[in-house]
């Protein structure tokens, strides 16, 4: 046997947790820290800054997601700007074999020593879960727990390590990830363990699962998940094979289990799947007829309301209404659906699980201003996938070229959109959010008025008193009329003969546009289509 001296082994070094804090700054504050033979790592949370070393003229700019190391020799000053500022600190010491400081820290990062250096701390979420945990147990009178908080201390440095190493080890690290992804691809039959994949990259169990997910947005068994999936649902649409024999082609050891993790992952069972996809299957959809038209599927029924009517704007006038206040279940019944989809808001209409009964159903995720996710489901369940990028495209293509129209007539002129019942004013979101918001700021670039980020904050919407409408003084409003609530025929209109409504400019100079309700109350493609030419029809 060889023996191995120690002059040959790289010297150990013992990272130390002295102190954690968490501070909260106002605006323009500001901080010394003279050298104590510690390093420190410094993560910010929130507000903005910088810290500057006047000696060697190093400035760092602060903010929510970054952090650096500052060295255990160099005096640093902290600072905060107008938004205040909030960061974690942890003071350490680097010990080696004899006790003394020693200077690789900063090696092990980069590679070369530099400090204050500035840190690649992401994905954040993963930091800070390490940080808090600290945080939590570091000071705790428990030995065990206080012994916890280091073991997620060294956790945090490794993590912090590999985000940070040079970047040749970084590139071949992650090829060979990426080459072990290729293989779980193309051998997806195969028995896959992480330990095996983690090997064949020759990295740890741990650094490949957060490059793994890092890399496909996925742990490695759940992206293998898919992979089987994806290949089941092809040979379910294409063959008629049996499920035990799909099953053990995908690399499922049982029918049971295929069928379990099937309807786990795609929402229906394999047999449910297979009969979704044949040609002419009827399918009830109530309030999501809009993504049955967008794929070129005429849905067995149409939703109908008593007050709001029906979703006109699809040009469905031929298929039978369904209404949704009645909850006509035989009626439905007769219509013979041979599959069902269904999301959380139809449930506010329908109390009773009886429709279940009727035929096979799906109950969809619906995933609100996402609609492209929601048209990905249901063309994935109803056998529609190739039709979905250039149905994309075409609606990309089209607000494109709406947005290009309108940055030239309307400029920096400011947009809202109102709903007004017999029960007050709401207004609708900003960029990010309702109905209305995605289309109107973020896929034509229009300008919202400033009272909406102020009112909605984070919500869809926000309620406004009608002597609140005097801030509202956008350039551009689009409003439309819910009669739900409304006692007698257009008592939501009295809005507009009170004083309120008309002082304000967009009233006044005529820039008040009425649009359809259920068009604009609605998610689907084809309603941000018609919600594009209702915006062209009157301000290009």
């Amino acid at each position: 046997m060889n023996e191995i001296s120690s002059e040959q082994t790289r010297p150990i070094r013992v990272y130390v947790l002295n102190r954690i804090n968490h501070s909260q700054h106002c605006a323009f504050w500001q901080d010394e820290y003279e050298p104590d033979g510690r390093y420190k790592i410094v993560i910010v949370t929130a507000g903005s800054g910088k810290v500057e070393l006047e000696a060697e003229g190093f400035i760092s700019h602060l903010e929510k997601g970054k952090s650096v190391l500052l060295s255990p020799e160099g005096a640093a000053r902290i600072m905060s700007w107008q938004s205040g500022l909030s960061y974690y600190e942890l003071a350490f010491t680097v010990w080696g074999e004899e006790g003394a400081v020693r200077d690789h820290f900063a090696t092990a990062f980069a590679g070369t020593y530099q400090c204050p250096l500035e840190l690649n701390c992401q994905p954040f979420s993963q930091c800070i879960d390490y940080v808090e945990a600290i945080m939590r147990l570091h000071s705790s009178p428990d030995e065990m727990a206080a012994f916890d908080g280091h073991v997620f201390f060294q956790e945090l440095l490794r993590f912090l390590f590999q985000q940070n190493r040079p970047a040749e080890e970084g590139a071949s690290t992650r090829k060979a990830v990426e080459q072990s992804i290729k293989q779980l691809r193309d051998r997806y039959r195969e028995v896959w363990t992480v330990n095996r994949l983690a090997a064949m990259a020759n990295i740890t169990r741990g650094h490949y699962t957060r490059m793994f997910k890092n890399i496909t947005g996925l742990i490695p068994l759940d992206y293998l998940n898919g992979v089987r999936m994806d290949r089941a649902k092809q040979l379910l649409e294409k063959t008629d094979d049996r499920l035990f024999e799909i099953a053990q082609y995908v690399g499922f050891s049982n029918e049971y289990y295929f069928s379990r993790r099937f309807k786990q992952t795609v929402g229906i069972s394999p047999g449910q799947y297979r009969r979704s996809h044949r040609d002419g299957i009827r399918v009830f959809a109530p309030f999501l007829e809009d993504f049955l038209v967008a794929l070129g599927i005429t849905p067995v029924s149409q939703c109908f309301h008593t007050v709001w009517g029906k979703q006109d704007y699809l040009g469905l006038q031929h298929v039978p209404a369904f209404d949704i206040e009645a909850a006509d279940i035989e009626a439905l019944s007769r219509l013979r659906p041979d599959f069902i989809i269904m999301d959380g808001g139809i449930e506010r209409w329908l109390a009773s699980d009886s429709w279940r009964s009727l035929a096979p159903t799906y109950n969809l995720p619906h995933p609100g201003e996402d609609w492209r996710s929601t048209l990905r489901i249901v063309a994935d369940l109803l056998g529609k996938e190739r039709q979905v990028p250039g149905i994309i495209e075409r609606y990309e293509s089209k607000a494109d070229e709406a947005r290009r129209v309108l940055g030239r007539s309307v400029r920096r002129e400011t947009v809202a959109c109102l709903r007004v019942s017999a029960l007050g004013i709401s207004l609708y979101a900003g960029a990010e959010q309702g109905y209305t918001g995605p289309v109107l700021y973020k896929d034509l670039g229009l300008t919202p008025h400033p009272l909406i980020r102020q009112l909605t904050g984070g919500a869809r919407k926000a309620y406004v008193k009608l002597e609140g409408l005097a801030k509202l003084d956008a350039d551009h409003l689009f409003i439309t009329f819910d009669k739900r609530h409304s006692a007698y025929e257009e008592e939501e209109r009295g809005l507009f003969a009170s004083p309120e409504w008309q002082a304000l400019p967009a009233a006044r100079n005529g820039r008040v546009y009425e649009v359809d309700f259920l068009t604009w109350m609605n998610y689907g493609i084809m309603s941000h289509s018609k919600k594009i030419d209702d915006v062209l029809r009157v301000l290009a």
